[in-house]
């Protein structure tokens, strides 16, 4: 928070911005909240490997703990619902 306090928030959103960038996507949003989670920020990114790299470099200095959630659109719901799966139940 430091940095939020002499370089602005904004500088923290390019910063993050950039990031998500060098691995081919694109910061959608950014907010700073109150509570015990100080920011949240949302990435469109090419892949899931592309989001543990994002999560891995931002965890790695130890200033910030990053959870990652994998979102999906209502199409991806709809494609996921029509598969098939070979599965037993418990019981069967």
């Amino acid at each position: 928070m430091r940095g939020v306090q002499s370089a602005g928030g904004s500088s923290r959103r390019d910063a993050l911005a950039q990031a998500a960038e060098s691995v081919g996507g694109k910061l959608e949003s950014f907010y700073f909240a109150f509570g015990n989670t100080d920011s949240y920020l949302v990435c469109d990114l090419p892949d899931n490997e592309s989001a543990a790299a994002l999560g891995l470099t931002f965890n790695a200095d130890g200033k910030a703990t990053v959870d990652t959630v994998v979102l999906l659109s209502p199409d991806e719901v709809d494609a996921a619902a029509k598969r098939s799966v070979d599965y037993p139940p418990p019981g069967s």
